[in-house]
């Protein structure tokens, strides 16, 4: 379905002739409001409608902070608390309650937003000793003073050189630096407390929106918890997930190795002609570590026969799987990959999901008997005839390929149900290494502004899908959200049962990506609900400089994306 929106004459014609403007709603109704009239006066007359708190309203297909004063006819339709929109300007606004209360407790001691963990955001702060519970336990008191005296929240948009100014005047060098390299005119800041910053997105008008949250110590962190879409009410108990914490540690390191923690200090490196020697180490860094992993199969062995490799929608598992066998090779270990696509079942014996479509994200999609009997002739040494699975016509058909694994041999089986214990059930725990493979980004925009994985990973695919699949960002954008509740489902409940977990972020990809994804983003016009993400994606792009694709080395996972 397209949205309904409002040109530009239009808006200049009938009812703003008369100081009034019309607003179309999203349900369809239409009323008249005085020129000016604030979002937010408009939210509070249909909050009604809602079931949850409105924080941020579409207005003609571009997200916009409730605080603004609309001028002109326009479709306008809200985000509340149960929409995806709405809680990311949630998490957004309880940052900077925070930020505002850590000031108050320790001036000029900064806090820093790493990483999500635990259904929740992990902060480190800068203290100059170690953070304790005690710390936490102030914070989040401070935050909850802030809270209860509901500040308001104030919007100012001005003009890019006036806000570096700003910045530059309070010696916060740092935000300037970003804001230098940012690819626009104007730039909307918000001040609260007399706390004035930069975020990516917008925030809610008044602290008090933000009653729902909790601190929990981690160390040498902790971790800012809040609700979830399905019950802004309600604080999910912590999860904790130690392997996956150890992950973003070492990629943190990475990129302190590296000289670029920040989206600014990337972009420097590229103008100063540094990119080069961080693009090369960088690689160096996941060839040591993808050959790390193959030693420690050497170790396992000969207990261990099949590897079985698991991660989200473009996290790099096919180049990663090349690569490990190239390194399993080093050690004298030859390996032999299965494809679990070609152990689903006919198209009419395939479950299907809630509404009605085939469910091919489920486990049950998958013949389990039949992999599972096959997997244990493999590795008794006997020769199976695995099938291939036509996509076309939905069936099960073979070739007459056989297979044989020997005993100096491995099995590379990959696939989003790899980590399940259900998947190879038949298979003693000993005789399996698991390993997990996502993106998990090194990268922050700046000490106050991180970069989602989960857009790491959609920039890779839309890249991808329009280089070899043939689909356009439109395509991928509409997808999307059923590729992330899959994973949900099916990939992240298991991500601490992996015996590894590797990194295939690459520190420097998002300014090489953005030369692909940019023009493809640009084809998304306003008429389709999916224009707000994509806007969303090429803003956050120019953060980021341009750096040549030419030197990325052909072993490189970014390859498996630009080709």
């Amino acid at each position: 379905m397209r949205s309904v929106f409002f040109s530009q004459s239009e808006a200049n014609e009938g009812w703003a002739m008369n100081g009034e403007i019309k607003i179309q709603f999203g349900d369809g109704t239409e009323n008249l409001y005085g020129r000016g009239t604030l979002l937010l006066t408009m939210a509070r007359e249909r909050q009604p409608l809602y079931p949850a708190r409105i924080v941020a309203a579409r207005v003609n297909n571009a997200l916009t902070d409730l605080q603004v004063g609309q001028k002109t006819d326009a479709a306008v339709e809200f985000f509340d608390l149960k929409s995806g929109q709405g809680m990311k300007v949630y998490e957004r606004s309880l940052t900077f309650v925070l930020i505002i209360a850590a000031q108050r407790l320790y001036p000029h001691k900064d806090v820093m937003v790493e990483h999500s963990l635990g259904n929740g955001l992990y902060f480190e702060w800068l203290l100059g000793r170690p953070v304790t519970k005690s710390d936490v336990a102030l914070l989040e008191q401070a935050m909850r003073v802030i809270i209860a005296d509901n500040l308001p929240i104030v919007l100012r948009n001005m003009p890019l050189s006036e806000a570096i100014q700003q910045f530059e005047a309070i010696g916060n060098m740092a935000k300037a630096c970003l804001l230098r390299q940012i690819e626009r005119d104007t730039v909307s800041l918000y001040t609260c407390d007399g706390v004035m910053d930069y975020f990516y997105g917008p925030m809610v008008p008044e602290t008090g929106y933000l009653k729902q949250f909790a601190l929990t110590y981690y160390s040498p962190g902790f971790v800012l918890r809040f609700p979830d879409k399905t019950n802004p009410e309600v604080i999910p108990s912590f999860q904790d997930h130690p392997r996956l914490a150890q992950i973003f540690w070492e990629a943190e390191r990475w990129g302190d190795l590296l000289g670029c923690p920040t989206v600014a200090q990337l972009n420097e490196a590229i103008v100063s002609g540094d990119f080069y020697e961080i693009m090369r180490v960088a690689e160096a860094l996941h060839e040591k570590k993808v050959a790390a992993i193959a030693d420690m199969v050497e170790e396992r062995r000969p207990n261990v026969r099949i590897v079985l490799i698991a991660g989200p929608s473009s996290s790099g598992k096919t180049t990663f799987i090349q690569r490990l066998a190239i390194q399993l090779r080093v050690h004298g270990i030859r390996s032999v990959a299965i494809s679990l696509d070609d152990y689903f079942l006919d198209r009419d014996k395939t479950p299907r999901a809630q509404n009605g479509d085939y469910d091919f994200e489920s486990i049950h999609a998958l013949d389990l008997p039949l992999l599972n009997d096959h997997l244990v002739e493999l590795l008794s040494g006997r020769t199976v005839e695995p099938p291939f699975y036509n996509f076309k016509t939905g069936q099960r058909e073979y070739s007459g390929r056989k297979l044989q694994v020997g005993p100096d041999q491995v099995l590379l089986v990959e696939g989003i149900h790899g980590l399940n214990p259900d998947l190879t059930a038949s298979i003693p725990r000993d005789q399996k290494m698991l390993i997990y493979i996502s993106a998990l980004t090194q990268l922050s925009i700046d000490h106050h502004n991180r970069i989602p994985t989960t857009d790491t990973r959609l920039i890779r695919r839309i890249v991808r899908d329009n280089q070899f699949r043939n689909h356009d960002a439109l395509q991928t954008l509409r997808l999307w959200p059923a590729v992330r509740s899959g994973e949900e489902v099916n990939i992240f409940p298991f991500q601490e049962e992996a015996d590894v977990i590797f990194n295939s972020a690459l520190i420097y990809e998002l300014s090489v990506l953005r030369q692909y994804a940019e023009p493809l983003l640009a084809k998304i016009t306003p008429e389709y609900p999916e224009y707000l993400e994509a806007r969303r994606l090429t803003g956050f792009l120019r953060h980021f400089r341009l750096a040549p694709p030419d030197q990325v080395p052909s072993t490189s996972i970014l390859r498996e994306f630009i080709g």
